[in-house]
């Protein structure tokens, strides 16, 4: 298995989760809450393109490398500025708990 030397932990995430809150009409509505923000490594794995409602959308897969936290689930998203990578599922680097690989898509903008 991959492991990512520490130093390549150069962008500061901000790892969020979603908090649904009940609305008066009986839907919900979904906005998102700080859970930390910490160093990681983003590396791309795939991409495409599609065209979906009359526009173009691209997608980006991407592995996102933060150092071992527990509580890391896939409903989470981390931001980078206005990049928004949604994680798609947690993957512990060979149980020793050092690192966490995300695995996440990114929409196009």
């Amino acid at each position: 298995m991959t492991v990512i030397p520490i130093g390549e932990l150069t962008h500061r995430l901000r790892l969020e989760r979603p908090v649904h809150a009940a609305e008066a009409g009986g839907g919900t509505t979904v906005t998102w809450s700080l859970v930390a923000e910490l160093w990681g490594a983003i590396r791309p794995v795939t991409g495409s393109e599609a065209v979906a409602a009359d526009r173009l959308e691209s997608h980006t897969a991407c592995e996102v490398w933060i150092r071992h936290r527990e509580g890391v689930t896939a409903d989470m998203r981390f931001v980078l500025g206005r990049r928004v990578l949604d994680v798609k599922a947690v993957v512990e680097s060979a149980g020793r708990k050092r690192y966490l690989r995300c695995l996440c898509e990114e929409r196009g903008r």
